[in-house]
């Protein structure tokens, strides 16, 4: 663990912008140039989280937290898009499985309108930046890989948002904690209480320097980013690494079911974009 190459980003009071009605608030992100992914001395890094890489991203504005249940419910409603049959859950055992009988509005856990909207696909969180362009005229998209890890670590440069070691995780995050591990006694968990055994509501946590809320833990987040076992070959601007028939894309920011290896800033994972998750929701970009 450690600092490595500091972000040139300055944090400064955030900026914040709404479009419409039901568009999510979003705050202005300044650009800057950072050092992405981990050094192959940081505790749990994975191998895909390398080579480390100099990113120069321009400002952009991103939503405030993750979409929520009710923005969510007013694109759907709005645009009448029919519900998935079915999600993937994680069962007793830790193994993933389809379960047909879970959505969006029922992801088999208690959730109101201001928690994270679950169970929605890539191809899900296309569409409702797309009805979002259509609303507004205004460039809605999801952010690219560089900009997710920029935004998340806010001008810090070491292994954790807030610092390099863990700390007190359960103020800045909501992973698998002593909450959630009531309802898993077997599993593993964090040293601390959230409070929360599965999603909190959207900005129950400290916010990040940015004025962000939830870059860290409660969802993974969808990124335009094909899934790359490197960065060997990745952009440099901040832009996203896409390919034709791409099979997988990119999930930042860890979710209530991860524990410190997988709130590391650089963590990354992928998921088939047809695919929908209890621990995967949405947050989105727009270009300035």
């Amino acid at each position: 663990m450690g600092a490595f190459a500091a972000l040139t980003a300055c944090a400064s009071t955030p900026i914040d912008i709404t479009d419409c009605v039901h568009c999510p608030l979003m705050v202005v992100v300044p650009g800057g140039q950072f050092s992405m992914g981990a050094p192959e001395g940081e505790a749990g890094r994975f191998p895909e989280e390398g080579p480390t890489h100099t990113v120069t991203v321009a400002s952009f504005a991103v939503s405030r937290t993750p979409i929520t249940r009710a923005q969510y419910a007013a694109f759907v409603e709005a645009t009448g898009r029919a519900d998935a049959a079915g999600c993937n859950s994680m069962n007793d055992e830790g193994e993933w499985r389809p379960a047909p009988n879970l959505s969006w509005r029922a992801p088999g856990f208690e959730q109101n309108d201001n928690h994270p909207a679950v169970c929605v696909s890539w191809e899900d969180a296309q569409a409702y930046v797309a009805w979002l362009r259509q609303r507004t005229g205004l460039h809605y998209r999801l952010l690219s890989e560089a900009e997710f890890e920029y935004a998340a670590r806010a001008g810090a440069a070491t292994t954790f948002p807030w610092g390099a070691e863990p700390g007190d995780v359960c103020v800045h995050a909501n992973g698998f904690d002593l909450a959630a591990r009531r309802a898993h006694p077997d599993w593993p968990s964090l040293d601390c209480d959230d409070r929360y055994a599965f999603t909190a509501p959207v900005g129950a946590f400290r916010a990040n320097a940015f004025g962000l809320f939830d870059m860290t833990g409660n969802v993974f987040q969808w990124t335009e980013d094909c899934f790359g076992e490197s960065y060997a070959n990745a952009p440099t601007d901040g832009s996203a690494q896409t390919s034709e028939g791409c099979v997988a894309r990119v999930i930042r920011g860890g979710s209530w079911l991860n524990g410190t290896r997988g709130l590391r800033a650089a963590m990354r994972d992928r998921d088939r974009p047809q695919d929908r998750y209890t621990n995967i929701g949405i947050r989105i970009a727009r270009d300035l």
